[in-house]
């Protein structure tokens, strides 16, 4: 959940930050806003303790070159950046709702509905990442956000364009282990699009059961089975296909998974509604999320209030003085008047 930032306002480039939304292995997120009255934001900062050299920043505009290129329903924009600032960040729209992990271990697993409901929606918003001609690669629960109007995938961090060259250190594994397709654990570069559908298989797996296809203690028995094709979809309802969809993404060959488009289609209901049918507890953290937000906005505008100079408390201006206590002070009032003989003693004794 949200934690206001304390102590004198933080800026990262034009935006005030406002709270601190988490932290990864490379960077903090922040909730934050240009100024007030404006639409909030994420603003996703690099560790400063990270070793930003010249690759580091050539990663770094290769992830904002990725979410530029993605735009449309289910995915966060981006909005701003800057990889050659002193410590690299970028912005992208602000989802005021849990990542479906958060929400999972909250709530429990999703009813079948919400689950083809969401797999229909992370499925178009695939196509779109793909027709960007880029790959996410990196599809987890923890990279889903849930919102009252539907999901949205974030965190391009790790993205790719289909062209592209690897940059990344040779037997480097890339990725959330549990969440790669076999292709992605045998070598980077024969990662295509269908490696992105096995990890949607994966994360539906994960919303419908509440445990991935191929958890286990140890990573190695992980990496056995997915390259098995061992997955556990048990716990999986089987309404309406719902089960067979899911292994049919989980395919060890890439060949045999559907397309993003061919998912959305098998899974997207003909007469659903517009809105994912949360269930009641989801719908609880949509609005823990926006009084958190709304506290953090207080907190701020509190913090801005006790900081500003009023006209009664502020600093005096510069050549005036207040003036002396003493001067506010009334004295005892004035006695009656001497007499004019008394007044007149003292001039007679200067002229003597």
């Amino acid at each position: 959940m949200l934690e206001p930032l304390t102590g004198p306002p933080r800026h990262v480039g034009p935006y005030r930050l406002l709270a601190r939304v988490g932290a990864g292995g490379m960077g903090e997120v922040f909730l934050a806003r240009s100024r007030p009255g404006t639409p909030l934001v994420a603003v996703k900062t690099v560790r400063s303790d990270l070793d930003i050299d010249h690759e580091f920043r050539v990663r770094f505009r290769r992830e904002m070159a990725a979410a530029r290129a993605v735009s449309g329903p289910g995915t966060a924009a981006l909005l701003d950046g800057d990889a050659d600032a002193e410590v690299p960040w970028l912005a992208t729209e602000y989802v005021a709702g849990p990542a479906l992990g958060q929400a999972v271990r909250r709530c429990g697993p999703l009813p079948a509905g919400a689950v083809r409901a969401l797999g229909a929606r992370l499925a178009h918003a695939l196509g779109t990442v793909h027709l960007a001609q880029v790959l996410h690669r990196d599809l987890k629960p923890g990279n889903v956000l849930l919102a009252p109007d539907g999901p949205r995938l974030i965190d391009f961090g790790i993205a790719q364009a289909f062209d592209a060259t690897a940059l990344t250190t040779a037997g480097m594994i890339v990725g959330t282990p549990g969440y790669l397709a076999p292709e992605q654990l045998l070598g980077s570069h024969a990662v295509v699009p269908a490696s992105d559908v096995f990890a949607l298989g994966a994360v539906l797996a994960y919303a419908a059961s509440g445990r991935g296809p191929f958890d286990d203690q140890e990573i190695a028995s992980v990496i056995f089975r997915i390259t098995q094709g061992d997955a556990d979809l048990s716990g999986v309802p089987e309404d309406d296909g719902l089960r067979e969809t899911v292994a049919a993404c989980l395919a060890p060959a890439p060949d045999d998974r559907p397309t993003a488009a061919e998912l959305a289609g098998r899974l997207e209901e003909p007469s659903a509604a517009a809105a994912v049918p949360w269930p009641a507890e989801v719908l609880s953290l949509f609005a823990e999320h926006r009084e958190a937000v709304e506290r953090c906005e207080r907190a701020a505008a509190e913090g801005e209030f006790a900081a500003a100079d009023t006209v009664t408390g502020g600093a005096p201006e510069a050549g005036r003085h207040p003036a002396p206590l003493s001067a506010s002070v009334p004295g005892p009032p004035p006695g009656p008047p001497a007499p004019a003989a008394r007044r007149r003693w003292p001039w007679i004794a200067a002229a003597v």
